[in-house]
């Protein structure tokens, strides 16, 4: 928090969508935001129909939504047109199939078109729709399919063969499985080729005339034991995704718009696909995994205009240094955004370095449905922190005792981030456990379950989940502050920080870290990053011991698995711990 604020040019924030963040935020009404979709008669609001077809009828259907580049190199493009047709024919298979008003269709897929065709015509059609990870094994697959009662499946023959199909006869709410891909003949009955089906199907279909309130969307996240929990959404979600992605993304209809999230995580659902479509702007999708030359060319050659990617992958690109983006042509990149964990200050500066402009840190949980608390285009970034909240959203630092809640007012003083309860996207229940969802509010505030500060300019800061704080020696210590020091070392890439039972003190902070290339793992530099530490944090909250590793381990969705290393460290059992996918933030 010592560093620098970036200041924005005048220009700059004169061209951003929301020019005067305090003018807006005093005249914003969440009915006046509404106001901006079409919605649909009798009070009725669908989100496809909101995404892809109220361009049609306003004559846009010949404009790009969608570009994919497939991993062996080729291109595809499908207009809001194009995706109007084939949404209409996935929603006439599964009515074809008699999938009933509300029942659910998960998919399990990539980064592929097929996603969002299979997303938007479920939605279409009245039925709830649930991405998950790809990368998940059969038992968390299993687990997530049971809870969501999963009626339809979409995916690839590959991914069923080995994930669904040995343990298909324990998923008995599971009908029909589609395939995208491959053959269906040969493998079991309720098995069946996607594309024959669509080829099959009529091009047009009326949309159900969803009401606001009813469950759209279902997402899981994982706490740290226990089965995940289900995390449902109402077709209202969709007036916060639009105005999310308008302010704190800074969207326009005809940008080229880059969501490197996973369509399995709640990011790559409301920023991947939603937010994109409602304001009419085109979405790169990359098939590929993650190579930092391949990214460079993307972002050259496509023109991205908007950047929404993760803290990981921002640090990654920066083990090539500040010239490694050297000689590319990066004239179309307007805003640049991060989610996913914090975003540490070195990254933000870098970027301004490297890239010409910094990165916009935001914050938001897989059970807020939509950005919270943002950097936005016309304000100067401070790095290091989340921004300043939604117009429409109110948030505090708070501090709960028994059955009292009270705002801490004075600035810079840890608490607990909170939110009063309201906006479109907040979340409509955990599936099944009410009694849990009912735990996370009290005294009229949705609590986050993370610790934060707010400074006297109303920017918020992120100190760490209240369940990664660590005691040392009377000290409330937030892994991110002790990171964050660390990776102000130029040697450092990436920094996990923990806390480990210690007789006198209560915690002692063990610290673990990946140097970037052309740094060596010796000595020298223990001693160097130690004394870095100390002089940053003083004694009493610089670690007392650092590990070099060549890699740390993080969820699919980039968040460093702090709790994960502490089990190696005390020996505990990591079943649970490491298939956490948590979406929180």
């Amino acid at each position: 928090m010592a560093h620098e604020p970036i200041i924005k040019r005048a220009e700059d924030k004169a061209r951003a969508n929301m020019p005067d963040y305090a003018r807006a935020s005093a005249s914003f009404s969440w009915s006046a935001a509404r106001a901006g979709l079409d919605g649909l008669a009798d009070g009725c609001l669908n989100i496809a129909y909101e995404a892809v077809d109220r361009h049609v009828m306003h004559g846009h259907g010949g404009e790009r939504a969608i570009r994919w580049l497939a991993a062996d190199g080729h291109t595809s493009d499908f207009s809001y047109e194009d995706l109007r047709r084939q949404t209409n024919k996935f929603a006439n298979v599964l009515r074809r199939l008699g999938l009933a008003r509300g029942e659910s269709v998960f998919s399990l897929l990539g980064r592929t078109p097929y996603l969002h065709i299979a997303a938007l015509g479920s939605l279409k059609a009245g039925a709830l729709f649930c991405p998950v990870y790809s990368v998940f094994g059969p038992e968390p697959l299993r687990a997530r399919m049971e809870i969501g009662a999963a009626r339809v499946l979409v995916t690839t023959e590959a991914l069923y063969r080995k994930k669904v199909a040995p343990q298909r006869a324990e998923l008995r709410d599971l009908q029909h499985v589609l395939l995208i891909d491959g053959s269906s003949s040969g493998i079991v009955e309720g098995v069946q080729d996607l594309r024959a089906l669509m080829e099959a199907a009529d091009e047009e279909a009326e949309i159900v005339a969803t009401k606001p309130d009813d469950i759209a969307l279902l997402h899981f996240t994982s706490g740290t034991t226990g089965k995940p929990k289900g995390v449902m959404h109402a077709h209202e979600a969709v007036v916060a995704h639009h105005i999310t992605g308008f302010y704190a993304l800074d969207l326009r209809a005809g940008d080229v718009f880059w969501c490197t999230a996973d369509p399995g995580w709640v990011t790559g659902m409301s920023y991947g696909v939603i937010a994109p479509l409602t304001n009419r702007a085109c979405i790169l999708l990359d098939e590929a995994d993650f190579d930092a030359d391949r990214w460079r060319r993307i972002l050259q050659n496509e023109k991205v205009s908007v950047w929404y990617t993760a803290p990981t992958a921002i640090r990654m690109l920066m083990r090539g240094g500040e010239d490694a983006f050297k000689g590319c042509d990066l004239s179309a990149l307007r805003f640049i955004a991060s989610v996913g964990e914090p975003l540490h200050a070195e990254a933000v500066e870098w970027s301004a370095r490297a890239l010409g402009k910094p990165i916009h840190d935001n914050w938001w949980q897989t059970e807020t449905g939509g950005i919270m608390i943002a950097n936005f285009a016309a304000m100067d970034v401070r790095p290091g922190s989340m921004g300043k909240p939604i117009p429409g959203v109110e948030a505090a630092i708070v501090e709960r005792a028994d059955e009292t809640v009270r705002v801490i007012e004075a600035p810079m003083q840890i608490g607990e981030l909170a939110l009063r309860p309201g906006w479109p996207s907040m979340m409509r229940g955990y599936l099944h456990e009410e009694a849990r969802y009912q735990k996370c509010f009290a005294g009229g505030w949705y609590f986050s379950g993370d610790l934060a500060m707010r400074d006297g300019d109303g920017y918020y800061w992120f100190v760490g989940r209240a369940d990664d704080l660590i005691k040392s020696a009377g000290h409330l210590i937030g892994p991110f502050e002790v990171e964050s020091a660390l990776m102000s070392h130029p040697a450092v890439a990436e920094a996990a920080v923990i806390g480990l039972p210690d007789p006198v003190i209560g915690e002692s902070i063990k610290a673990y870290v990946v140097l970037k290339q052309g740094h060596q793992q010796d000595d020298a530099m223990l001693r160097e990053l130690l004394g870095h530490a100390r002089k940053r944090l003083g004694p009493a909250i610089a670690p007392k011991a650092i590990v070099f590793r060549q890699n740390l381990p993080k969820t699919r969705s980039g968040k460093m698995m702090r709790r994960l290393l502490k089990a190696r460290e005390l020996g505990l059992p990591e079943g649970d711990l490491s298939t956490l996918e948590s979406d929180e933030r």
